[in-house]
């Protein structure tokens, strides 16, 4: 593994197959050493995990939201790892030394920051132990604005880019116009969300014609609100309600986990 690259790899230890078998006191030492461990620094623009298995890897990169990296992306890397895919984590604020946008979206507009994905999959496509062809987007809230964005065939053509596989839009504030698609997209959304409401979803999505090469699936999850996938008590924010909701969560990760592997590991989508 490359110190010197742009993003930054988490914290890996892995003991000998057989030492759990072996009777205690002893176990062998962990190997530590410049493949099994690496230095996070806060102005790293992203943290890369990698599955178990023999590369390369399917990728999906996770976009956070507007208040930046959240434990929810530590919990969606483990959950994308754990599907078999590679997960990198992308700080759009950090290096930029911004905190947050919530309560002003303006200082940087999703489409702008689109740029920050077409970047990682650059990126990530240089990379021995992950497959270019078979690279997905997945965006929270400003992310998921910012992964819609991201998904316009003008946009992908001007700044000279690939398109993603798949995308996936987590409560996003959907555009009121239908601009081409360059990919798939999966959207996810509350039905009681307050802050991106789900009603414009379900008008973007009407735009496109049944003749759309890439028309948006959309999934309303009633009752829900905002990061109703994130762990965390009821609470309001920026005078917005935020709620997990358990059952529309866990139906969440299977949706996205079927939309992903139909286009990214076809041979995992009747596991």
């Amino acid at each position: 593994m490359n110190r010197l690259a742009a993003f930054a790899a988490t914290l890996t230890l892995l003991t000998a197959a057989h030492a759990a078998q072996q009777a205690p006191g002893q176990h062998p030492p962990l190997a530590v050493n410049d493949d099994t461990v690496s230095v996070v620094r806060g102005t790293q623009a992203g943290t890369l995990m990698l599955p178990q298995g023999t590369p390369p890897f399917a990728a999906i990169i996770l976009l956070h939201g507007c208040g930046g990296v959240s434990q929810n992306m530590q919990s969606w890397a483990k959950r994308l790892v754990s599907w078999g895919y590679a997960a990198l984590i992308l700080d759009s604020f950090g290096p930029r030394g911004i905190e947050t946008v919530c309560n002003h979206s303006s200082l940087f507009l999703p489409r702008e920051r689109a740029k920050d994905s077409f970047a990682a999959a650059a990126y990530l496509r240089q990379r021995a132990d992950i497959d270019p062809a078979r690279i997905g987007l997945i965006g929270f809230s400003h992310g998921g604005s910012t992964a819609l964005a991201a998904s316009v065939q003008n946009r992908v053509m001007a700044y000279d880019a690939k398109p993603f596989q798949a995308v996936v839009a987590y409560y996003p504030y959907c555009p009121s116009i239908a601009p081409q698609l360059a990919n798939d997209v999966q959207i996810l959304a509350g039905s009681d969300d307050d802050w991106t409401p789900a009603p414009r979803c379900v008008d973007f999505v009407a735009l496109y014609a049944g003749t759309s090469a890439h028309k948006p699936l959309l999934k309303i999850y009633p009752d829900a609100v905002h990061v109703f996938d994130a762990p965390g008590a009821p609470r309001l924010y920026f005078g917005h309600h935020l709620a997990y909701d358990a059952v529309a969560a866990a139906d969440s990760f299977q949706v996205t986990r079927q939309f992903l592997d139909r286009h990214l590991r076809p041979e995992a989508a009747h596991e």
